[in-house]
C-alpha cells in the first residue's frame, strides 16, 4: 500500500440523469486535477427523484451509469466508486441499491448491494420507505485487496448505523471504508459526523464518505458534509454544504501508527 490522495465528492443530484452525470464528471475532473487517485461518488449520484420515476427509468440509469463509471475510470486513470444507483431485479419490480468499484482499466473490482434499507419516519415530518422500491442485498460487503490503495470495503448510507457490518470488514483486514450517502438534513445534523468517526475509530480505518447536499427534489433535503476521516477519528477534509470535493491523504504509516498505539482490534473477544 502506498501513500496517495483520495476524494469524496459532494453533489446535489436531481431527477435528471444527464444533468447529474455532467455534474459528476465536472467534480471528478476537479478531484483529479488536485491529484486524487481514489474517487468516491455519493449514493444516488446519477438520479434523485420520486420513486415511481426512478423505477420507470431504472434500466436506463443502470446502463448509462455503469458505462459512465468505466469511462471516467479509464479517461482519468483512477479507481472510482459509484456510491449507489438502481439496478433492476428481474421479476420483482424493484431494484438493488448498488455500489460499484471500478479500476483505471474500467474493470469491476467490487460490487455491493445495500443490505440495510431506510424505512423511517423522520421527526421533521418526512417518511421514507426505501423497501417499497429497493430489494435488500443479502451478502455482506467483500473487501477488495488493492496492492497500491490498500484493502477497500464498501457500504452505503444507512449501513453506517450498523457497526456489525463494519466489524465484518475489519475482520477481513479493511484499511479504507467507503460510506457514500444521501443522509437527510434532519438526521445528518446530529448523527452523520459522529457515526462516521465512530466507524473510523472502532475499526482503526480510514473513512471516505461522499455525500448528497441541498435540495434534491420536492422536500428532499440532504445534509452534505462529505468527509474523509483518519483511523484516529480526525476529520481530514469536509466539503461543507455546497457541491464540491473533500480531498485528503491516505497514509499507510498513519494506519500502522494508530493500530500500534491503540491495538483494540487485537483485543476483540467476540
Amino acid at each position: 500500500m502506498k501513500c496517495y490522495l483520495a476524494a469524496a465528492i459532494q453533489m446535489t443530484s436531481v431527477p435528471e440523469l444527464e444533468k447529474n452525470l455532467a455534474q459528476a464528471e465536472e467534480l471528478i475532473d476537479l478531484a483529479v486535477r488536485q491529484g486524487a487517485e481514489l474517487v468516491g461518488l455519493p449514493e444516488n449520484f446519477p438520479y434523485m427523484g420520486e420513486d415511481k420515476d426512478k423505477l420507470a427509468q431504472a434500466e436506463a440509469i443502470a446502463y448509462k451509469t455503469e458505462a459512465f463509471l468505466q469511462t471516467m475510470a479509464q479517461r482519468y486513470q483512477i479507481t472510482i466508486l459509484g456510491g449507489g444507483f438502481p439496478i433492476p431485479v428481474e421479476g420483482t419490480g424493484k431494484v438493488y441499491n448498488t455500489a460499484l468499484l471500478v479500476d483505471p482499466n474500467g474493470q469491476e473490482l467490487s460490487r455491493y448491494r445495500k443490505v440495510h434499507l431506510f424505512d423511517v419516519n423522520v421527526p421533521d415530518g418526512n417518511t421514507y420507505r426505501e423497501s417499497s422500491t429497493v430489494m435488500a442485498g443479502t451478502e455482506l460487503p467483500s473487501v477488495y485487496a488493492d496492492e497500491l490503495l490498500g484493502n477497500i470495503g464498501l457500504s452505503v448510507c444507512y449501513d453506517v448505523r450498523f457497526p456489525e457490518l463494519y466489524r465484518h470488514m475489519s475482520s477481513k483486514g479493511v484499511d479504507v471504508i467507503f460510506v457514500p450517502a444521501a443522509f437527510t438534513a434532519f438526521t445528518g445534523k446530529d448523527h452523520w459526523q459522529v457515526l462516521l468517526q465512530a466507524r473510523a475509530i472502532e475499526n482503526t480505518s480510514y473513512i471516505i464518505a461522499p455525500a448528497q447536499t441541498g435540495l434534491n427534489y420536492n422536500r428532499r433535503q440532504t445534509h452534505g458534509h462529505a468527509m474523509i476521516i483518519d483511523p484516529w477519528g480526525v476529520i481530514l477534509a469536509d466539503a461543507g454544504e455546497k457541491p464540491g470535493v473533500a480531498i485528503a491523504e491516505i497514509n499507510p504509516s498513519r494506519l500502522e501508527q494508530v493500530r500500534r498505539q491503540m491495538p483494540s482490534l487485537q483485543h476483540r473477544i467476540f
